[in-house]
């Protein structure tokens, strides 16, 4: 399987700040497109203590992204390659594209509450 990041389908968002991905394989294989200021803690609103409860590993193509855990911080920038482990959250530090493996059945009820949380934010 293969596809380009504008051939994934969008489960989230729209461009320029969307999730695309698919389900290959026994992981959901995604792109995630966020701008500088985004920051996911509202998102996961309702969650676990608040935090993502899902494993996701990946590789940063370009931006900055400070993930927070319960007892510590890092900063994940391009080019790294990364494991982000249950029980994170992040803030989206420069413009940001990075590719993200995750276990479907773990992901989808995390994306169910971003969608409800995203759907009862005010637009400006």
């Amino acid at each position: 399987m293969r596809a380009t990041r504008d051939e994934l389908p969008i489960i989230f968002g729209a461009d320029p700040a969307a999730i695309r991905g698919a389900d290959w394989g026994g992981f959901r294989s995604l792109i995630l497109s966020l701008p500088a200021g985004t920051d996911l803690g509202p998102l996961l609103q309702g969650l676990p203590d608040d935090l993502c409860p899902c494993p996701h590993w990946g590789y940063v193509i370009k931006g900055q992204v400070r993930v927070t855990y319960a007892d510590t911080e890092e900063i994940l920038r391009t080019g790294d390659l990364f494991y982000l482990p249950p029980g994170h959250t992040a803030y989206v530090d420069e413009d940001a594209e990075l590719v993200e493996f995750s276990p479907p059945g773990e992901h989808e009820p995390v994306m169910d509450v971003v969608r409800r949380n995203a759907a009862a934010m005010p637009t400006t």
